[in-house]
């Protein structure tokens, strides 16, 4: 379990904060794989995770997990803070809006978390409690009261749902949420426009390759987009258009949950990143996954960062592989089954 999981329940085993106890209700947003209650604490945990991978970590271990938090009048809100800064401040709030009156909010992150920061930015928000040091980290903690009331409302007014180029729905959290990445855009510029049948979107985000393709490819058949990260596949239900074909919009991880259909196309833009260093193998088994799920003679057209080892396993896995693009630190790649 990495540090920040340590960092959030020490004060529990530290006795500076008290055990849950049995009848108690505690919400964990952010949860992570790997962590351990400690001996005593027995109240029960609702855990929240979007990031599928996460979820089925947790689910294999024995976790009920929600890709969304449900209710309200929780005793005590965990919050484990990640990298994006906007996420872990409306985490914050939303915990802060779920707890009872007088309910203790807990909050821990690394220092790649930005944890210096978000503390120092709810330290001018509302009367923290206390905090403490720990592996590498800080948690922090301050209880609901109308103080805590008004800073949820800031935290969520200052991050609020954004409309890129006028036209897609994004929030703080996603990838690229603020812009279109370079990479995506590349890959639109340079797919062909004889597209059609049944396309997939393999790391579909929040849909601006799915868009794009609906908008300009003839004669599709099915378009269905995949994706890890379940808010982001939410805000491609709005981005994506129900016509010339339905949409159809699946939370998965591909590197591990198969794909059933058989598609003509399939467009990709697949991540280098899990957790906090590039893993390239992660792209090279979404290229595996492509092959996969694509008919004999199907297309794949995928983006990717110049430096990635991908060639060697495009390759392996298609009978014809060719770079149609090298702009901006990108390559497009177009591969035939």
């Amino acid at each position: 379990m990495r540090d920040a999981l340590k960092t959030l329940f020490y004060p529990f085993e530290a006795d500076i904060l008290p055990m849950p106890q049995k009848g108690t209700r505690t919400l964990f947003l952010g949860a992570e794989p790997g962590f351990r209650k400690p001996q005593g604490f027995e109240g029960s945990l609702s855990l929240v995770q979007g990031f599928r991978p996460y979820v089925l970590a947790l689910a294999a271990a024995g976790h009920d997990v929600s890709a969304q938090a449900e209710g309200e009048g929780y005793d005590l809100a965990l919050v484990l803070a990640g990298r994006h800064r906007g996420l872990n401040e409306l985490r914050v709030a939303e915990a802060i809006e779920r707890v009872v009156p007088g309910g203790l909010v807990v909050v821990a992150g690394g220092k790649d978390d930005g944890i210096a920061s978000l503390r120092k930015r709810l330290g001018g928000l509302v009367e923290i409690e206390d905090h403490l040091p720990k592996f590498h980290g800080t948690a922090l903690w301050f209880r609901r009261g109308a103080q805590a009331d008004a800073a949820a409302a800031t935290l969520r007014a200052d991050n609020p749902e954004m409309l890129v180029e006028g036209r897609f729905r994004t929030a703080p959290g996603m990838f690229s949420h603020e812009r279109v990445d370079t990479g995506s855009r590349l890959l639109v510029e340079h797919l062909p426009s004889d597209i059609k049948g049944k396309v997939a979107d393999f790391c579909a985000g929040w849909g601006y390759v799915a868009a794009e393709v609906s908008a300009r490819a003839r004669s599709l058949t099915v378009l269905d987009l995949f994706e890890a990260d379940f808010a982001s596949l939410e805000a491609a239900k709005l981005n994506v258009p129900s016509s010339p074909v339905e949409a159809g919009f699946h939370w998965s991880d591909l590197t591990k949950e198969p794909v059933e259909r058989r598609y003509d196309v399939v467009v990709m833009n697949p991540p280098f990143h899990q957790d906090r260093d590039a893993d390239p193998e992660i792209g090279q088994r979404m290229i595996k996954a492509a092959a996969a799920a694509l008919k004999p003679g199907g297309r794949l057209f995928m983006v990717a960062n110049r430096h990635l080892p991908y060639k060697p396993v495009l390759e392996a896995s298609f009978s014809w592989v060719r770079e149609i693009a090298l702009e901006d630190g990108f390559r497009v790649w177009f591969a035939q089954r």
